[in-house]
């Protein structure tokens, strides 16, 4: 899996607590060189890379069906280290709510700051990953080093025997499209659960004519592409912050009005490129603290008091509450 950045999908199920380590420098130097700061705790058991070297309890059959998937904020403590308090709360937030899974390490999590080591532990704090219960992997196209289709299609027959798998389709991150063809020809694979689609309804409706599963990855188009273009649901960053009507959005039937009431939200959330925008709104809320990991910053006081009217317009009980922090 070392040619493939991916994160995984967890589905809804009670949270594992590791114990804590003794808190300590993060960010010690040695030879001026600096490490980067561990997690909050530390897995006690050993993950294998590669989810073949393990059986599988779920299948992709079993992550078709879902409807409202979250792409979860990874919160963090000011000493870098993650804040797994936050984190649970978040994660229970969620269940609460009814999203159905969430997705973990992802970009709107910030797995492409965070170590190997960091990644492996959240998903191991989440929910054991794939040797004792993660239920599938999230996987672009390779990036930078831009391929041809026939190296695409080799690279995902060589991803795909590791697990249930959605693949996702983000280009403006990859700077590849992966075309129809592509999905077409991979289809058939029994772990290929789906596909997360950036690329726009249009492209969704290819997929789900040819009965393959699709997630919208838009945020402001998702009501459509669920009852207009045949999308099974949404992998969501505005859950994060309401998950209630994400989750009403997704399956409750057609409903423009509160989609009209969402969308300046959604647009809010995606005028900076993302996460940017759900941090700073996280942190607004006192559902996070106002810790970011380079090079993402808040967005400026302006843009902080357009959130506020954003909040009081769609209605503070439909947000995430603020988190009462142990021992206050």
């Amino acid at each position: 899996m070392a040619a493939v950045k991916s994160c995984s999908v967890c589905l809804r199920e009670s949270t594992l607590q590791f114990p804590r380590p003794n808190r300590g420098d993060h960010y010690k130097r040695r030879g001026g060189k600096w490490r980067s700061p561990q997690a909050a705790v530390i897995p006690n058991s050993h993950l294998p890379m590669r989810s073949f070297e393990v059986k599988n309890r779920t299948s992709a059959e079993d992550i078709k069906s879902l409807r409202l998937i979250t792409a979860i904020k990874t919160p963090y403590l000011p000493d870098g280290r993650f804040d797994l308090e936050a984190y649970d709360a978040l994660v229970n937030v969620q269940i609460v709510n009814g999203a159905e899974g969430v997705i973990v390490g992802g970009t709107t999590g910030e797995g492409q700051l965070m170590s190997w080591d960091e990644h492996i532990m959240l998903i191991g704090h989440t929910n054991k990953a794939f040797a004792v219960g993660m239920h599938a992997a999230l996987h672009i196209n390779p990036y930078y080093g831009k391929t041809s289709l026939e190296g695409m299609v080799s690279h995902f027959d060589c991803v795909l025997p590791m697990g249930p798998t959605i693949i996702y389709n983000v280009p403006s991150r990859t700077g590849q499209d992966i075309p129809p063809r592509v999905i077409h020809t991979i289809a058939q694979s029994p772990n290929l659960a789906g596909v997360k689609e950036c690329v726009g309804n249009d492209r969704v409706e290819q997929y789900t004519d040819k009965g393959i599963v699709v997630w919208s990855g838009n945020d402001d188009q998702c009501h459509d592409a669920r009852w207009s273009h045949g999308a099974t649901g949404v992998i969501s960053v505005t859950s994060n912050l309401i998950p209630g009507l994400m989750r009403k959005l997704m399956f409750e039937g057609k409903n423009s009005e509160l989609n009209s009431k969402l969308l300046p939200l959604i647009d809010w959330l995606f005028q900076e490129p993302n996460p940017i925008a759900l941090n700073t709104a996280l942190a607004q809320l006192g559902v996070v603290r106002p810790v970011f990991r380079l090079p993402y910053v808040p967005l400026p006081l302006a843009k902080r008091v357009e959130f506020v009217d954003l909040v009081k317009k769609i209605g503070r009980e439909n947000f995430c509450r603020r988190r009462k922090r142990s021992g206050s």
